[in-house]
């Protein structure tokens, strides 16, 4: 009734992108900004690199700078590079207040290793295989609970400087103590007996 009638034709509304203008660093107009199809056309990569053999080549290099990295990481402690398991702040205070102690886990190993050649000699003797077994449960039993002792000296230690303890550090502290110290990754930064704040 009051609006524009059905055969009057629609004149089409013909909008022009705008292209502002590109400032220099000082502040200075420096020609007319890409219209936006052309910096998409910019960005776009190809989905298949045209020469599959450079880029291979590329791939494989920066895989051994990442290598090159993590092992550099590894042996200085650099947070940068570190794994994801390892990086933040309770992470490395944790491995220093473990690699600073003496643990009878770390030479866990060594000792089952004595126990299974012990058992293959005396296979026929039942009393040395008794005692072996006997000594093995008293060994784990010994393993668990320094475990447990380490983890509650730690994690009031945690609390203490931090106010906190992170969820999974407990655990992370365990099984570095129960590795060899010359095997552990990060390598210890600290010697033992020293003293950690």
């Amino acid at each position: 009734m009051f609006g524009r009638k059905k055969d009057e034709p629609q004149s089409p509304v013909n909008v022009q992108p705008v292209e502002q203008a590109s400032e220099s660093p000082d502040g200075r107009k420096s020609g007319p900004t890409p219209k936006r199809s052309a910096q998409q056309a910019n960005r776009q990569r190809p989905l298949v690199p045209t020469d599959r053999k450079a880029a291979k080549e590329a791939e494989r290099q920066q895989r051994i700078e990442a290598q090159n990295r993590l092992r550099i990481a590894n042996e200085t402690g650099d947070e940068r590079y570190l794994t994801p398991r390892d990086k933040g702040e309770q992470k490395r205070y944790t491995r220093n207040f473990i690699d600073a102690r003496w643990m009878f886990g770390e030479f866990m190993m060594f000792i089952i290793l004595a126990f299974l050649v012990v058992s293959l000699v005396f296979q026929k003797n039942l009393q040395v295989q008794m005692f072996v077994q006997l000594a093995l449960w008293v060994v784990i039993a010994l393993i668990i609970l320094e475990a447990i002792f380490t983890s509650i000296v730690l994690k009031r230690r945690l609390v203490a400087k931090f106010g906190h303890m992170e969820r999974g550090v407990r655990m992370y502290a365990a099984m570095r103590g129960m590795q060899f110290r010359k095997l552990r990754l990060p390598k210890p930064q600290v010697a033992r007996g020293a003293k950690i704040d």
